[in-house]
C-alpha cells in the first residue's frame, strides 16, 4: 500500500501526506529544474512481483500541484502459477494540477500473470500525461511471449464523466499475439494517454510530426478523444525505441505548453 498527496506552496509543489508499507516504497522527492515541479521515484526493494502479490497506489494532486512520477527500474513479473499479481492505482487530479506518469517498462517473464486496474479522476483544468511500456521477458528457450497474461484497464473520469475506458489484454499462450489488431510481428508495446484542455489541432499536428520524424521501424497510431485528449499506441522491436518515442512526445508537450526543458529520468 502506498499513498501520496501533493500540494502547491508558493511556487513549489511539496508533499502534503505520504504513507507506504511493505515492499512498495518511495524515495524522497527531487526537483529536476526550477519550475517547482516535484519528482518521485517508486521502488520495489523485493526485486519483482511473484505469485499472489497485491499492490495499491493512491495519488492525489491538490489544485495547481505538479508531479512527475516514475519508477527506479523496470517492474518485473515472475512466474505466477496460481494467483495473478494485482496492481491497483487510484489517482485524483484537482483543478490546475499536472501529472506526468512515466514508468520504466513492465517486463513479464515465463508463466507470468499480471493485472493492473487504474482509475483516474480529474477536475477541469487538470493535465494528465500517462504512459506504459510492455516488454516480454527472457525465457530459457529464447522465445518471446512466454507469459500467460497481461491485462491493463484504465478508466479516466473528467468532472465525474467517463471520458476513456482502455482495456488491453494479451494472452500469448492461449490466443497468440502476432495477428492483425494485436502485435503484428512486433515484440514491444507502448501507450500514451493525454488529457488536457490545452489539446488542440496545432498540438496534434506538431505531435504527429514528432512521431513521424522519430518513428523509424516502429508503428504508431494517434487517436483523438471526444474530451480534450488523445491516445498514442506504439509497436516496436525494442524497449529503447518505445522509450524514445514517449520521451519525444513528453519533450514536445513540455516545451509547447510550459516552455520547459525535457527531463532526464535515466537511472543508470
Amino acid at each position: 500500500m502506498l499513498r501520496l498527496s501533493m500540494e502547491k506552496k508558493r511556487d513549489k509543489t511539496v508533499t502534503k501526506q505520504i504513507y507506504f508499507q511493505g515492499a512498495f516504497k518511495m524515495l524522497r522527492p527531487h526537483y529536476l529544474d526550477n519550475s517547482g515541479q516535484a519528482c518521485y521515484f517508486l521502488i520495489n526493494p523485493g526485486g519483482g512481483y511473484v505469485d499472489g502479490d497485491r499492490y495499491r497506489m493512491e495519488i492525489t494532486l491538490e489544485e495547481q500541484a505538479e508531479l512527475i512520477l516514475t519508477t527506479q527500474s523496470a517492474t518485473k513479473v515472475y512466474r505466477t502459477p496460481h494467483t495473478p499479481v494485482l496492481q491497483e492505482n487510484e489517482i485524483v487530479l484537482k483543478k490546475g494540477s499536472v501529472l506526468e506518469y512515466i514508468p520504466d517498462p513492465l517486463i513479464a517473464y515465463r508463466n507470468a500473470k499480471y493485472k493492473q486496474n487504474t482509475i483516474i479522476r480529474m477536475e477541469s483544468g487538470a493535465t494528465l500525461f500517462y504512459s506504459d511500456i510492455l516488454t516480454p521477458g527472457w525465457s530459457p528457450d529464447g522465445e518471446w511471449f512466454k507469459y500467460d497474461l497481461l491485462q491493463l484497464k484504465n478508466e479516466i473520469y473528467l468532472d465525474g464523466k467517463l471520458v476513456l475506458f482502455d482495456h488491453l489484454k494479451l494472452q500469448p499462450i492461449e490466443a497468440g499475439v502476432d495477428g492483425i489488431g494485436y502485435m503484428e510481428g512486433y515484440t514491444h508495446l507502448g501507450s500514451i494517454i493525454v488529457i488536457s484542455e490545452k489539446v488542440n489541432e496545432d498540438v496534434l499536428q506538431g505531435l504527429y510530426n514528432v512521431i513521424e520524424k522519430d518513428l523509424g521501424a516502429c508503428k504508431a497510431g494517434l487517436s483523438l478523444l471526444t474530451e480534450s485528449g488523445f491516445t498514442v499506441r506504439i509497436l516496436a522491436h525494442s524497449t529503447q525505441k518505445v522509450e524514445e518515442l514517449i520521451v519525444a512526445c513528453s519533450t514536445f508537450l513540455r516545451k509547447e505548453w510550459y516552455d520547459r526543458h525535457p527531463v532526464t529520468l535515466r537511472k543508470y
